[in-house]
């Protein structure tokens, strides 16, 4: 499973959804918005325009945005 995090540093979200990723020893790549236009580009795309965080995409384009740890838990 391949999972990219969209994020950034100062997010509790972000944080926490890391934090779970983390317990569960989920590989993933982190790439924060704010230091990476088309990251931040990428994620508009994906949420028609708005950029809320985290936003989570695996590797066959299906994502999360915001999810709560059951939600994300329940994916996973």
């Amino acid at each position: 499973m391949k999972l990219t995090v969209y994020g950034a540093d100062w997010c509790p979200d972000v944080k926490r959804s890391r934090a779970l990723l983390d317990r569960e020893g989920v590989e993933y790549s982190y790439v924060d918005v704010e230091a990476d236009a088309d990251a931040e580009r990428r994620v508009r795309e994906l949420q028609d325009g708005a950029r809320r965080i985290p936003t989570i995409v695996w590797e066959d384009g299906t994502f999360l945005v915001e999810p709560s740890d059951e939600e994300l838990s329940g994916r996973l």
